[in-house]
């Protein structure tokens, strides 16, 4: 009987997804954007990951899955129409199960490191689960990068999009509360991936949740990452401990290697010697970004490949963002279509609150309470010259 039912699970799973396949293929017949969804792999514990494609007007497509909610694959062209994908990440599931260092997912509950896996709320004191050093890196050892999220596909005449749901129970990793995140990813007709993020709770928490894309606008795979162009729109970043937590200070950026607030290789100055540098191996930092105000999606970033000519800038609600070099790529992972990804192969620019929030009063506050709706939105347009 037992194999039987587990032939029987298959089956109705195999037809459910035949269905949605049929389905959204059917409503989008002969009109763009474009939606297809296939299977993708299982988890040692039994539950299926899909792959979800998303292509708009101008054949700019992304490929999600509800592992993890990550972007698995981003095309985007070049200065001569040409595609390529400009993400690092695997061809299955099982390798993404196996090593990742976040490729293309969501983190949560907590982006970025909280210190010692501490922090409270109105006098008690929450131990979360600790996976880097004595710290708390991305939510913990089993985040929300590590988990099958709830999917509902969407389109529109302008838009082809995926809503993921995930409920966090209450001391899930060590944090409090019951947390229901609604991340959506839109590939607009303006070839911008859109990322909004909702997220409720029963209790009050702290969240900080973030997209932790690794981009490489020559092709994934193609080479270092050091003669990008990079601009950050941030006249500040939060120094950091040799545990990258931050130290509380806000300091200016002017005159520093991590003056990024002109057009700037990445490489040029990433291997001078300094404190900051030397704790992050390179760039692996929280700058502090110029806004006008809280709510409205301002300037953060723009990368610019001059072999290609692709532009990413990146625009957001969120008070920080962390630009990651790549540091800890070593050449031990294959990746898609077999390439190896080697050192500083890839960048990061996550935008979020600033880590170790909980416990720095003086930073943008994380918490949040039953009533209240965690409300953020992050933007990366792609573009050519």
């Amino acid at each position: 009987m037992k194999k039987a039912g587990t032939i029987l699970v298959i089956g109705l799973s195999l037809l459910l997804l035949l269905s949605f396949t049929g389905q959204a293929m059917g409503n989008a017949k002969n009109v763009k954007p474009d939606i297809k969804c296939k299977f993708f792999g299982k988890t040692p514990d039994g539950q299926y990951a899909y792959l979800y494609s998303l292509e708009n007007s101008k054949g700019m497509k992304a490929e999600i899955t509800n592992y993890g909610a990550i972007v698995v694959s981003l095309y985007a062209p070049d200065r001569k129409g040409k595609f390529a994908d400009i993400v690092l990440g695997y061809d299955n599931l099982d390798d993404y199960i196996k090593e990742t260092p976040y490729f293309g997912c969501i983190v949560g509950r907590y982006g970025n490191r909280i210190g010692k896996g501490k922090f409270s709320i109105d006098g008690r004191e929450y131990t979360l689960a600790v996976n880097n050093g004595e710290n708390t890196l991305h939510g913990g050892i089993k985040g929300f990068d590590k988990v099958i999220w709830d999917t509902t596909p969407f389109q529109n005449e302008n838009e082809v999009g995926l809503r993921l749901t995930y409920v966090s129970r209450d001391g899930e990793e060590g944090y409090p509360g019951t947390l229901t995140s609604i991340v959506k990813y839109s590939l607009t007709n303006d070839n911008e991936l859109k990322i909004t993020y909702e997220a409720y709770t029963d209790k009050k928490t702290v969240v900080n949740l973030t997209h932790h894309g690794y981009f490489n606008l020559a092709g994934q795979g193609n080479g270092d990452i050091l003669g990008h162009y990079m601009m950050l729109n941030a006249d500040r970043f939060t120094p950091v401990d040799k545990g990258l937590i931050p130290t509380g200070e806000l300091r200016a950026v002017k005159g520093t290697d991590f003056d990024f607030t002109k057009p700037t290789k990445i490489g040029s100055r990433i291997n001078n010697k300094g404190e900051q540098l030397e704790f992050g191996l390179g760039y692996d930092h929280n700058w502090v970004l110029n806004r006008k105000d809280n709510t409205s999606l301002s300037l953060a970033a723009e990368v610019y490949e001059e072999s290609t000519g692709r532009v990413m800038t990146v625009t957001t609600t969120e008070p920080g963002i962390q630009f990651y070099s790549g540091n800890f790529l070593d050449g031990t992972l294959v990746g898609k279509k077999d390439k190896v990804y080697k050192h500083r192969y890839a960048f990061c620019l996550e935008t979020q609150h600033y880590p170790d929030s909980p416990n720095k009063p003086n930073f943008p506050t994380v918490i949040l309470e039953p009533g209240q709706k965690y409300d953020t939105t992050t933007v990366y347009k792609f573009s050519t010259k």
